[in-house]
Parts: structure tokens; C-alpha cells; sequence
């Protein structure tokens, strides 16, 4: 059984070939951004947003050392503000929610900013693409941002979504939970 992020790496590997293009809505310390850009090879790309300095540069230094930062335009803006930034139709778009780790746990992820990035980026979804949500709900305000994503994802049309929600149901301390948005 894999967790949650590890689920959501698998079902993006299936979508995201080389040449293709990839969102990382929360760049955080850079993990994701670095699966993404290897997934997307040389003539590919990745967006990574992050609202923190030190999350890009955390990210900066990791594709350097990967030798994968010429693939990704790194952007200091909330993912929010995605449709700014957005640029064609992306094959896959991961979202990490809640807090950097190390850094700062009041700058957490919300409602609001988070809906709005799904509103830019699921209507934008290539044809079978997809979008990852791994969402953390043990920090102040994780369970309400939980809560919106659900409803908001649970009402989205199925004759342009299928929603899977992944979760580790007797697991104890609030374990991250998986949504992945299928774009048909």
C-alpha cells in the first residue's frame, strides 16, 4: 500500500511522458518539482509556484544539484495567481497543501487560494490529464481547507471530472489524504 503522496506520483507518472508540461502549485522544498521536470525530460516544462523565498530557493538549489532547473520557470506568487502564470495546457498539476516543512507552520495553505488555483488549472487540464491535492488536515485551519476542496471537488461535472479521494482511514496523527482530479 503506498501513502498518499506516493500514490499521487505513480497516477502523474502516468500522464506526464517527456515533452510534456507540469504544474508544482506549492513548490515547497522542491520534491515535487524535481520528480516533475525529471518526468517532463529536455524539451519539456514545469511551473513551480511557491508564496515563500526560501521555498524557491530550497527549490532552486535542488534542480541545480539535479541538473534539471533549465526545464522549470520558478515563480514567488500564490498559487492563486496561477492564471497569470499558466501557459498552454498542462498534463499534470500537483498540489502539496498545508505548511513548508522547516519553515514557517503559520503560512499554511487556504481555502480560497487553493480553490482559486483548481479553478485555473482543471478547466485548463489536458484531455486525460490530472491534478494531485495532497492535503494535511492536522494544522490549524487543514480540516476547513479539507472540507472545501471535498465539496468543491465532489460537485465538479463527471462529464469532464472523475474524482478519487485516497485516504488512510486507521491511521493515527492525521495522515495526509490524496484527491486527484481527472480531467476526460
Amino acid at each position: 500500500m503506498q501513502k498518499p503522496l506516493q500514490f499521487a506520483r505513480e497516477l502523474v507518472s502516468g500522464v506526464l511522458a517527456p515533452g510534456g508540461y507540469a504544474v508544482d502549485a506549492t513548490c515547497g522544498n522542491g520534491y515535487d518539482t524535481v520528480f516533475l521536470a525529471g518526468l517532463a525530460g529536455q524539451s519539456g516544462r514545469v511551473l513551480a509556484m511557491d508564496v515563500q523565498e526560501r521555498a524557491l530557493e530550497n527549490t532552486r538549489q535542488r534542480l541545480k544539484e539535479a541538473n534539471l532547473d533549465s526545464r522549470v520557470r520558478l515563480v514567488l506568487a500564490s498559487h492563486s495567481e496561477l492564471p497569470i502564470y499558466l501557459e498552454g495546457h498542462p498534463d499534470a498539476a500537483m498540489f502539496n497543501l498545508g505548511y513548508l516543512p522547516g519553515g514557517d507552520k503559520s503560512l499554511v495553505t487556504r481555502p480560497e487560494t487553493t480553490l482559486a488555483a483548481l479553478e485555473a488549472v482543471l478547466p485548463a487540464l489536458k484531455r486525460g490529464g490530472l491534478a494531485t491535492i495532497v492535503v494535511y488536515t492536522g494544522h490549524p485551519g487543514g480540516m476547513a481547507e479539507y472540507e472545501a476542496l471535498q465539496s468543491y471537488t465532489a460537485a465538479l461535472p463527471q462529464a469532464k471530472y472523475t474524482v478519487l479521494e485516497y485516504r488512510l482511514l486507521n491511521q493515527a496523527n492525521n495522515p495526509p489524504l490524496l484527491l486527484t482530479v481527472f480531467r476526460t
